[in-house]
């Protein structure tokens, strides 16, 4: 066992010339934090596609990590998905996770990795969680059942950190994004997650000339949505300025019903027909948003806007549609 402990440690400026391993660097959070640190001077980036590194062979991540030696570690990996797919797949959602997590984060202790940053999602807190759900939230009550395997490996992996924590005393954090878009989303029809499938829906319905387009449910739930680019600079501000056992929630502070999002979404594409809705098909948590009072005090905050950022998604889904996740 190599691992390194810290006695005391203090969060500041990251070595831009240290090895740094992104897990998942082509996936849509992967590939901000990539595009973010290469654009804050890191220049020993790395990363490996599942093609290249199964995360969910052991034997293979630790070969990886030997050969590799990062110096910090972003754990964005993950296999992820809309309410269908988790709902049909729960038992992929719960083995995948937990095996890519426990071998990255075993690894990355086996070879004294020095800073990490586990990422997690918004689904971690319970169902009826008071509104903004506070970091304090965890653990308090039942979890939507829709995506209730996936939460449980993600729960998981913030366990793992704090042990790491409490056990060896390595300064490695989790943060806990609220839900996210962007260029290189999934905007598959069965895989992706409610904005990116709305985008591909009513870019669809503009094309072929459709005048009614349907999506799922009622419409009421709220959610907030996190620009991509905006979560990747709060990974970096988080890895030299945060240090703490407690997920921090990372997210814009605001929120729109679904049925306000498909309208931005239906101006966004250019779309004019009616907008319908299948109540037959489940809504989900009513509402979920982030109380991100933590981040905001220690001096960080999302700049880009939901209306700037979906048409900035839109243009990127329509310039990529050939290449895109679908």
């Amino acid at each position: 066992m190599k691992v390194k402990s810290w006695t005391e440690f203090t969060p500041g400026k990251l070595d831009r010339s240290s090895i740094f391993y992104i897990a998942g660097h082509r996936g849509l959070v992967g590939s901000a934090i990539w595009r973010n640190l290469e654009a804050e001077g890191f220049d020993k980036l790395v990363g490996r596609t599942s093609a290249e590194l199964d995360l969910k062979n052991r034997e293979d991540v630790f070969s990886f990590f030997e050969a590799t030696k990062p110096r910090y570690v972003v754990l964005a990996a993950a296999k992820v998905g809309g309410i269908l797919a988790n709902s049909t797949y729960p038992v992929d959602f719960l083995s995948d996770n937990l095996r890519i997590q426990v071998n990255v984060l075993d690894a990355a202790l086996e070879y004294g990795v020095e800073r990490l940053l586990f990422l997690g999602s918004s689904c971690i807190y319970p169902k009826l969680a008071e509104q903004p759900i506070r970091e304090d939230s965890l653990l308090t009550g039942h979890l939507e059942p829709t995506n209730d395997a996936y939460a449980i490996a993600k729960i998981a992996g913030i366990m793992q950190i704090q042990a790491v924590r409490r056990q060896y005393g390595l300064p490695w954090i989790s943060a806990m994004p609220t839900n996210l878009y962007g260029p290189g989303d999934n905007f598959s029809p069965e895989g992706s997650h409610v904005l990116p499938a709305l985008i591909r829906r009513y870019d669809e319905a503009v094309r072929s000339g459709a005048r009614t387009v349907t999506n799922w449910g009622t419409g009421s739930p709220r959610r907030e949505f996190l620009h991509v680019d905006d979560m990747a600079a709060a990974c970096l501000y988080l890895l030299e300025n945060y240090d703490g056992p407690a997920q921090v929630n990372v997210g814009t502070g605001t929120d729109v019903t679904i049925r306000e999002l498909a309208s931005i979404v239906a101006d966004a594409v250019g779309y004019q027909g009616d907008m319908l809705w299948d109540t037959s098909k489940p809504d989900g948590t009513p509402q979920k948003l982030l109380d991100v009072s933590q981040l905001a005090q220690s001096g960080w905050s999302s700049s880009i806007g939901l209306k700037d950022g979906v048409r900035q998604t839109v243009d990127w889904f329509r310039a990529n549609v050939g290449d895109v996740r679908s």
